[in-house]
């Protein structure tokens, strides 16, 4: 898998951030929980205010958390410019951010072989990263609990906001903080599919695995095979398990479902802003695989959906000539959108929204 982070590898400086923000902000380590975790932006807190942000970012498959150290730059660069004051002058909120190694990736590496696809040789590609990503979730939430007496050991801060930002293999994580983790209010998703089940079918197909091509009908053995078995699908859960695999479109659940997805997503998503952001030309992470889940979810929160009025805020906006990677437009989008969080969450009550656009 080509590096996502390449095409901002050889941008100039002007299209990734302000020419004139900082170069870079500060990094400390820490040990949490058997996690080396890379904290940035401590040392630019603002001293007047107790609240602070923190910003969770996960990294691509083959890469390692260090490749989220320019957007973690920027981001901060961008709020601490710009944060906005109250009337006293003094400002309201800092941001820090939080990076770590997804599981069995950098520090954490136990077998190279689990993190490739079937293509490459992994016969476990849809378990092993399911598991990879799922696990790295649940460490979002591990790290959650425990990183404030470790950055803020006099209880000097509070962190009154967790957010999410997810490249691919991190986008999928993202996903899923998003859909399960109710502290984390806000989530960017960059080239990540919430519909995993038709991904993996997708890609099954294109590595002519087999369980997808010797049958009469082809694919019609995926699900249950050694490929995909069934009981990582009973792992998924009501929203990752939610799939268009044999369909274009998603029905709308009925009231019984609904009744059943309602405390759910009350819990989860109610008042959450979500950025989606893909490239038009992926062929690794397609659009179109999470495109049915996106639709359903955008009826759903809509002002006549049956989860109306519950101030779920969902951008989705495709970078029309993108394939899998991370454009300067991708990076400008993810700034705007945490500074217009921020914002939101110091002014006060959210309203939601559902907005579709190409770049």
């Amino acid at each position: 898998m080509a590096d996502p982070f390449k095409t901002l590898d050889v941008a100039s400086r002007s299209e990734i951030v302000d020419a004139n923000a900082p170069l870079s902000v500060s990094q400390h380590q820490y040990h949490i929980a058997g996690i080396l975790t890379t904290v940035f932006g401590l040392d630019e807190l603002p001293s007047e205010g107790s609240e602070v942000a923190c910003l969770w970012l996960l990294h691509p498959r083959l890469a390692s958390q260090e490749r989220m150290t320019s957007i973690a730059t920027a981001v901060i660069a961008d709020w601490n410019a710009k944060m906005p004051r109250s009337e006293s002058g003094y400002t309201r909120k800092g941001l820090i951010a939080v990076a770590f190694d997804q599981r069995n990736h950098g520090t954490r590496l136990v077998d190279p072989l689990a993190n490739e696809a079937w293509k490459q040789g992994n016969p476990r590609h849809a378990q092993d990263m399911f598991s990879i990503f799922q696990g790295t979730a649940r460490d979002v939430s591990l790290l959650i609990d425990y990183i404030p007496s470790f950055v803020f050991p006099k209880s000097e801060r509070q962190i009154s906001d967790n957010l999410v930002l997810g490249v691919s293999l991190g986008g999928h994580a993202a996903w899923s903080c998003i859909l399960h983790e109710p502290r984390v209010s806000a989530g960017v998703v960059i080239i990540g599919c919430p519909d995993y089940v038709n991904l993996m079918a997708d890609r099954a197909r294109l590595s002519k695995l087999p369980s997808w091509t010797e049958s009469e009908a082809p694919g019609s053995k995926f699900l249950g095979s050694e490929d995909f078995p069934f009981s990582l699908l009973d792992v998924m859960g009501p929203m990752l398990g939610i799939s268009a695999l044999r369909s274009e479109s998603l029905p709308m659940p009925t009231e019984s479902e609904q009744a059943s997805l309602r405390p759910l997503f009350e819990r989860c998503l109610a008042g959450k802003r979500i950025l989606n952001l893909s490239g038009g030309a992926d062929k690794l992470v397609p659009y179109h695989r999470g495109s049915a889940f996106l639709t359903w979810l955008k009826q759903a929160i809509s002002p006549n959906g049956w989860f109306a009025g519950k101030a779920v805020t969902l951008e989705d906006i495709i970078d029309e000539s993108a394939g899998h990677e991370v454009t300067p437009k991708m990076v400008d989008e993810a700034i705007r959108f945490i500074h217009e969080t921020l914002e939101t969450d110091s002014a006060g009550p959210r309203t939601g929204s559902v907005r579709e656009t190409k770049i």
